[in-house]
């Protein structure tokens, strides 16, 4: 049981960590100290895409779920959870690639956006 729940704590940690990536920067606009995390977290997750990688976040929630008692599953948390929502085949290194380009040219362009304003003043 407390396999299970810790498992199922890594897979919501996991998603709100992704959120965090891809969106994160939007926090800077109020917090300009979350940019200290939220830059090192970007580079993290390109090192991972760009090097077809799988977070270490995944062996994890598969660790404790066979030690729960259930199976595992192959590939990462994206191939096997935001995936089969997004794309009907599975993840591909071309894929992987385009999601680490996604993500970079959001936060480029978040961080463009806030680089504007600090000179204006704002």
């Amino acid at each position: 049981m407390i396999y299970n729940l810790l498992a199922d704590l890594v897979v919501v940690f996991h998603l709100l960590f992704i959120v965090f990536v891809i969106v994160g920067a939007l926090l800077v606009l109020r917090w300009r100290s979350v940019m200290w995390l939220h830059l090192p977290a970007v580079v993290w997750v390109a090192i991972l895409e760009f090097n077809s990688l799988i977070c270490p976040l995944t062996p994890l929630e598969n660790h404790l779920r066979q030690a729960a008692g259930q199976a595992g599953y192959q590939g990462g948390f994206i191939e096997h959870y935001l995936i089969p929502i997004i794309y009907p085949s599975g993840l591909t290194p071309n894929i992987q690639m385009l999601l680490g380009i996604a993500v970079l040219a959001i936060n480029v362009l978040i961080y463009t956006v806030l680089a504007c304003r600090w000179r204006r003043g704002k």
